[in-house]
């Protein structure tokens, strides 16, 4: 994960000021020295760090942190911040045109991620009820306009193409026909390279010249580390860039890069992208980035999530079916199901708070998933209504059909009276004191086999 290295770093540093009862400027200057040593571990270029860390330590040492009864967590308040506000302070969306589309030209290097967060964005503002329109302005590329075709067809977005013509006339026309037909959105897929060179930035300002785009969006690799700052200023000065998007914040990157880029051009960052799904982007909230990065968790971004894959009609139906103690595993398949809509468990647990410190050390399998749905997929529709009648014959039926083992049926049998128990208690008068004990004594792994939707998650 993106900034796990940071996290760990700035975890250590931490519980050195918590161990002490009170702070002197001098434990204040040697914890701002393993934060500014975990920055640029972090790829955050030095200047970045340096300006950091003096804004962190000028605040620290005031008088209002020494008298305080929590020294430690009044620096680590500090440094949320300070954090924050390095990466942008408050979300920014994107800009709506007074008089529609508004056009947003895609920018970024050969590689990027330029093409697919085009429908990305895409099929998000779709889901909002927008009506985009995808424009192939990438004319050298090999299979660049067939790629951004097949990724409109997937994501249901109508692509605009003129094939190998001029790229500032296919801006030019598109942008027409967008006026014409009533498209609210137009995002101009520009041609990339595997450098910038001086070809690329004069097509890029041509278009912009051409068509005046109302946002003009860098895409950038997070795992290029230092480059990507200097790619960022480039196209800055050349464009006079609205905003990022970053991308493979998912992989196994450091992710300071992306600190830098937003504190060097002082733009803000709109979307990261998490994973190569497609639906896997994010509107990028500084304070919430700044909370999983301290290890604090990102409640907030998980609601968000639940709340966009969850159907609200079946929640419904399930709390009904919850108050009633008809929780049959019909229901538990479907919960399994829009909990791997979700996302991998472990970025899950990252974002409670209390668990998102222990996530990066709890082993997770995911296939556990497809086992559980392969062993209730293999029932009898009586069978998930009335888990009762499974006896020992059906049982050996059930583990044939799925390839799993008669104990991983008695597994999954008990894990689910274990949750009828559960909403029992939830039902009775003493449910707040269940839940407080079930709280109190859950272990991290048994996440992986429980249906999270059902907790409000």
């Amino acid at each position: 994960m993106a900034f796990e290295g940071l996290s760990d770093r700035l975890e250590a540093a931490f519980s050195r000021l918590k161990s002490k009862g009170s702070l002197t400027d001098a434990d204040v200057k040697e914890a701002m020295r393993e934060v500014r040593l975990a920055l640029l571990e972090a790829d955050v270029s030095y200047k970045v760090a340096k300006d950091f860390t003096n804004a962190v330590t000028e605040r620290a040492i005031g008088a209002e942190v020494m008298k305080s009864l929590t020294p430690a967590q009044m620096v680590i308040k500090i440094v949320n911040e300070e954090l924050t506000e390095l990466m942008g302070g408050t979300q920014t969306r994107l800009t709506i045109a007074q008089h529609p589309p508004t056009i947003v030209m895609m920018c970024g290097l050969q590689g990027s991620g330029k093409t697919t967060h085009c429908a990305k964005i895409a099929k998000r503002l779709k889901g909002e009820n927008h009506r985009p329109l995808l424009v192939a302005c990438d004319v050298y590329r090999p299979a660049a306009i067939k790629q951004l075709q097949v990724l409109g067809e997937q994501v249901g977005v109508p692509v605009f193409e003129m094939g190998q013509d001029n790229p500032v006339v296919i801006a030019k026309e598109a942008v027409k026909l967008a006026k014409d037909q009533g498209y609210d959105y137009v995002f101009l897929d520009t041609a990339g390279r595997l450098h910038i060179d001086e070809q690329l930035m004069e097509e890029l300002r041509n278009i912009k010249s051409e068509v005046h785009p109302h946002e003009i969006l860098l895409v950038v690799d997070a795992m290029t580390g230092q480059d990507a700052v200097n790619v960022a200023q480039t196209f800055n000065d050349d464009l006079g860039l609205d905003g990022l998007v970053l991308t493979k914040l998912d992989g196994d990157t450091r992710g300071g890069a992306a600190l830098s880029a937003r504190a060097i051009t002082g733009k803000p960052i709109k979307f990261v992208g998490t994973g190569e799904k497609i639906d896997d982007l994010d509107v990028f909230h500084p304070d919430r980035m700044a909370s999983r990065i301290l290890g604090m968790g990102d409640v907030l971004s998980l609601i968000e999530k639940a709340e966009q894959e969850f159907d609200e009609q079946t929640a419904i139906e399930l709390e009904k079916k919850l108050r009633k103690n008809k929780f049959d595993l019909n229901d538990l398949l479907l919960n399994l199901q829009q909990v791997r809509k979700l996302g991998p468990m472990q970025d899950l647990l990252g974002m409670i708070p209390g668990l998102s410190k222990q996530a990066k050390d709890i082993e997770v399998d995911e296939k556990q998933f497809d086992r559980l749905q392969a062993i209730i997929q293999s029932m009898t529709p009586g069978e998930r209504e009335k888990p009762d009648i499974i006896n020992g014959a059906r049982k050996k039926r059930i583990a044939a059909g799925c390839g799993q083992t008669v104990e991983d049926v008695n597994r999954l049998l008990a894990q689910y009276r274990q949750m009828q128990k559960m909403f029992k208690q939830m039902n009775s008068k003493q449910s707040r004191k269940a839940m407080k004990r079930m709280t109190k004594n859950m272990n991290p792994n048994d996440l992986a086999n429980m249906d999270l939707s059902s907790l409000g998650l």
